[in-house]
């Protein structure tokens, strides 16, 4: 990387291919976004940003809906060497305030719709800049980049510079600020890219269909990284839609989804072996693949699905091989430059097929937790590896198979709910003693939330208004689908609820 700067929109921008007036990105919509374009266009917003005067390292938190401008946005914040910080656009004022608070964003973008309260926290936490940007391009970030230089010098970031900040929740607090940096997204980008056989266009080339949101790290990282790394162009979808996928299966050759996007699209008659006879590759990722999904997939379309593992603290850890056996329900070998040890209580390394805790190490790894250095501390091994949280077995060809999650989590269509998070506004609620919530098995979203709600002594607690309740307060993937009262929580000697109790009394509900 010596050649050009370690900053990430730099090694991005030197892969554009040859002809910049080439299509890069061809929207749902019919509209046309060639290479040209992409550079042209984050050039503008990054001028813009720097005209703000912002100190080295200020934040900006985005909030917006899926749109090629707010892909542009990304690319400007790189190339401007700010840091990006990506919200949930179902994030409710609860869950942004305390994002707010916590990252004290310089510059805050948000749907107009939004304007009014996303404004007011905004301000509340120092925010010196609250602008808006909309998915029909409108909005006053546009309206105020509109004059600035279409050309730009990148700026001249190090390799562990941070580069975007990706909020995950834990088990015993609210959500932790993980700090990506340039370096841990492109050596990950270059891995994948050779991983998965990115075909280059003198290949005949790769087309990408994007379904994917753009706030986290499948759709806004692996995917677009993929993408814009390779030279590849992009079907840009504003959501996924199965019959809007099948309609441009026959124009791609790469598609990325969560498990509930396979199943949804299972469900489609249109799906055939000749619809998909022109795609190389469909991978599969943030939940976990049900055997039987895998397995109909290949039926169906004469494909085998690889599915891959990986964190908003990590980018991406194992996959299944894109040249050898992919086998369903594991993620496949460490990538490479990834050391990772299945380890017992003590940290000491398991035997084959035996279940421990999955630990990590390499340059994908990041850089900690936005302040909170001792949680930082505690996350990482004396000899430098992430505890990820997540419990899983290795069998002797090194392929991985997660068995559970040492953290609770409850991984709902592809999005990360914790537990956690969800008792603390139910605890508060009025009657409330207190509250567990736990995954079940769904169909359709992999798991789904399932709230156990002890009332205060007198009170009668109705299930469905708690369920209303949350759902003012956080995004609605979050809410649990059932809420339950009973009398008490299971608890061991020691006090602990036994949740593996309740996951088996409210699974067949």
């Amino acid at each position: 990387m010596s050649e050009i700067s370690s900053n990430l929109y730099a090694h991005l921008r030197q892969a554009f291919p040859a002809d910049l007036d080439a299509i890069a990105v061809e929207t749902d919509a019919g509209q046309l976004y060639t290479w040209r374009d992409l550079d042209r266009g984050s050039a503008v917003l990054a001028n813009f940003l720097q005209s703000l005067d912002l100190p080295q390292g200020s934040r900006i938190a985005v909030q917006v809906e899926k749109s090629v401008e707010a892909l542009m946005l990304y690319l400007a914040t790189l190339r401007a060497g700010f840091v990006f910080l990506p919200l949930n656009t179902a994030y409710q004022s609860a869950e942004i305030g305390y994002f707010f608070d916590n990252a004290e964003p310089a510059v805050v973008v948000c749907s107009a719709h939004n304007f009014a309260w996303v404004s007011t926290l905004a301000f509340k936490a120092g925010t010196r800049c609250v602008l808006t940007l909309n998915d029909d391009r409108t909005g006053s970030l546009l309206e105020r980049a509109v004059h600035a230089s279409d050309v730009h010098a990148v700026a001249d970031n190090r390799a562990d510079d941070v580069a975007v900040i990706i909020y995950t929740s834990g088990t015993t607090g609210r959500s932790k600020g993980a700090m990506l940096t340039h370096g841990n997204m492109l050596s990950n980008a270059l891995v994948l890219k050779d991983a998965w056989g990115w075909r280059s266009p003198a290949q005949g080339g790769d087309v990408l269909i994007h379904a994917l949101p753009i706030f986290h790290v499948h759709g806004l990282f692996v995917t677009i990284h993929g993408a814009l790394l390779n030279g590849s162009k992009m079907i840009w979808l504003a959501r996924f839609d199965p019959k809007v996928v099948l309609q441009h299966l026959p124009y791609a050759t790469v598609f990325m989804g969560v498990p509930t996007l396979y199943v949804r699209l299972l469900g489609e008659p249109g799906l055939t072996k000749g619809l998909a006879k022109h795609m190389r590759l469909f991978i599969s990722g943030s939940a976990p693949l049900l055997l039987d999904t895998f397995k109909a997939w290949q039926v169906r379309t004469g494909h085998t699905i690889l599915e891959r593992y990986g964190m908003s603290e990590t980018v991406m850890l194992t996959s299944n091989p894109y040249q050898g056996v992919r086998r369903g329900g594991t993620v496949g070998p460490a990538l490479p430059g990834v050391n990772l040890r299945v380890t017992d209580a003590h940290g000491a390394q398991v035997q084959t097929g035996c279940i421990g805790d999955i630990q990590v190490k390499g340059p994908n790894v990041f850089a900690g937790y936005w302040r909170m250095p001792e949680r930082t501390a505690e996350e990482f091994t004396p000899d430098g590896f992430f505890k990820t949280g997540d419990v899983g077995t290795l069998d002797h060809d090194g392929y991985l198979t997660i068995v559970g999650r040492s953290k609770d989590l409850i991984i709902s269509g592809g999005y990360n709910v914790y537990p956690a998070e969800l008792e603390s506004f139910i605890n508060d609620l009025p009657g409330v003693a207190e509250s567990a919530v736990v995954g079940v098995p769904h169909a359709d979203f992999g798991e789904v939330g399932v709230a156990v709600v002890v009332a205060r002594h007198g009170v009668t607690l109705d299930p469905a208004q708690i369920i209303v309740r949350l759902k003012s307060c956080v995004a609605n993937y979050k809410v649990p689908k059932q809420c339950h009262v009973v009398a008490e929580l299971p608890r061991n000697a020691m006090g602990k609820v036994q949740k593996n109790l309740l996951r088996s009394r409210f699974s067949a509900a």
